[in-house]
């Protein structure tokens, strides 16, 4: 028998070393490197006889090094075009950054902060699938009566059938309105963290969607490290993604995110799923945004948009309106741009506030707006327009605490700025967009026509763009301009900028 081989796995980003080490040599973190050892076979979870013949084999002590079969590769022209139609969430927000809707058999991990409303946002939707769809809710964080709680505070409108080793109790509040067209769909819990159970529940249950809450309390009892751990996160993975493959069984995954914000585990968890959807917000706010940094079924970088209200999760249908300050009481050092996140247009209220620093170094601060491009603006400020930015504190942040971040908000950031230090109001039905760039111009970004039509839909009647773009024929007047200076004396109506304008007011 062959003597077993002992690794060390790091904890933080999976690199293995043949001996233990106080620092991993990969990542520098401190005293993460756990023993391992290594398992002649790992996951061994379906063939085509599915879930099933894997636990017969576990139960009759058998090797599971068996033979694989031999299958027949497949040219494109064998393989069937039948179109796979996606399932409706119920949440349209949700649909959208998946694509279109839920695709079958496809695997999504949802990470997000504690407390964000990840398990919030999969029991409601669970919860909607339950009206035409057979779920299992798999919770390793929450015992049956407490999703029950949870349930009867979010409205669930369905029987939870909670089950356990012994029995299944259908547990039914009389509190809650249940659609009597509905009752054939079923939504079950199942409290409980081993791989093994989970498995043996999906054979039995054969749902058509499960939910695991969280992947890092799943563990799998052939392995010796702790639940969390890089291989258990990613065996369990594995086999997770192999029953949601051979059985067409939708797998959503709450993923733990570290102090970074990044999911928790390897990266191959990244890697293995089919999608990756990170649930954002700020504690102090009541929206959520749900971004897709992957997705083989859709475009990525696209945006959901939740509001966090008494009964849960409730759709945000017109983002612009969330992120868009009081348009008829205008303030000086406002500016309106439009963004893009993915393929979905927001219009967003800029605010600045430029005042004289007492610092021999003036302060710079910006709250949902990249940092170094705040810094470049200022500078281009300064050198193209002549304004002294360097005797000044400045502050911008966007409205709602949305990030925005691309180049298309540069110059609204900088008509934001200088309204803020000549203290005057930039027209009020007029968007900003455009790139600035270091020599003072105005240059030209993506996906122009549809922030025009997301502004002229909201009843602006000005655009200030960079000139040399093709514009649409739309309810909306186009003004292009080359130089940032240009775009200063478009933006503040019915103001001259003299050399006066450019030096700071004595009483300041």
């Amino acid at each position: 028998m062959a003597k077993p081989k002992t690794f060390f796995t790091c904890n933080e980003c999976g690199a293995e070393s043949p001996q233990w080490f106080g620092k991993c040599p990969a990542c520098g973190t401190y005293n993460s490197l756990e023993e391992q050892i290594s398992i002649q076979s790992s996951v061994d979870v379906p063939s085509r006889g599915g879930v099933s013949s894997w636990q017969s084999a576990q139960g009759n002590g058998k090797s599971h090094n068996k033979p694989a079969k031999a299958r027949a590769s497949l040219t494109f022209d064998q393989i069937t075009d039948r179109q796979i139609a996606r399932w409706e969430s119920g949440y349209g927000e949700l649909d959208r950054v998946l694509g279109g809707g839920v695709v079958p058999g496809s695997m999504v991990l949802i990470g997000g902060d504690p407390g964000i409303g990840k398990s919030t946002l999969l029991l409601q939707v669970s919860n909607q699938l339950a009206q035409k769809y057979r779920i299992l809710y798999v919770t390793g964080e929450e015992s049956g009566q407490q999703v029950k709680l949870r349930a009867s505070r979010l409205g669930v409108s369905k029987p939870l059938s909670v089950v356990n080793e012994e029995k299944v109790t259908v547990v039914v509040d009389p509190t809650l309105p249940i659609d009597p067209d509905s009752i054939g769909a079923d939504l079950y819990v199942l409290p409980e963290t081993d791989l093994e159970e989970i498995l043996r529940e999906i054979d039995s249950l054969k749902p058509n969607v499960a939910v695991i809450d969280s992947i890092q309390t799943v563990f799998f009892p052939a392995l010796t490290s702790a639940p969390g751990s890089v291989a258990q996160v990613r065996e369990c993975t594995a086999a997770l993604m192999k029953v949601a493959k051979h059985e067409d069984v939708t797998m959503l995954i709450v993923g733990h995110v570290t102090k970074e914000g990044a999911i928790a585990g390897p990266k191959v968890l990244e890697h293995l799923v089919d999608t990756v959807l990170y649930f954002e917000g700020d504690r102090f706010a009541s929206h959520r945004l749900l971004r897709t940094v992957k997705n083989r079924f859709g475009a990525t970088h696209e945006i959901g948009i939740f509001e966090m209200v008494t009964d849960g999760l409730r759709e945000v249908s017109n983002p612009s309106e969330l992120f868009l300050g009081n348009r008829d009481d205008p303030a000086p050092g406002t500016a309106i741009v439009v963004a893009c996140e993915g393929t979905r247009p927001i219009v967003v209220e800029l605010q600045a506030l430029v005042s004289p620093t007492s610092y021999p170094s003036p302060r710079r601060a910006g709250t949902g707006v990249d940092y170094n491009r705040l810094v470049q603006i200022l500078a281009v400020l300064e050198k193209r327009v002549g304004i002294p930015m360097s005797k000044l504190d400045s502050y911008v942040a966007s409205a709602g605490g949305l990030n925005v971040e691309e180049p298309a908000v540069d110059l609204g950031i900088a008509i934001a700025i200088v309204a803020s230090f000549r203290d005057r109001i930039v027209d009020p039905g007029t968007v900003l967009i455009g790139e600035v760039g270091l020599g003072g111009q105005v240059r030209s970004v993506s996906q122009m026509e549809l922030r025009l039509k997301e502004a002229a839909k909201l009843g602006f009647k000005r655009a200030i763009v960079p000139k040399g773009t093709k514009f649409p024929d739309l309810n909306i007047e186009i003004l292009p301009v080359s130089k940032v200076i240009d775009a200063i004396i478009a933006a503040i109506p019915h103001q001259e900028l003299t050399a006066d304008d450019l030096e700071p007011d004595e009483d300041e």
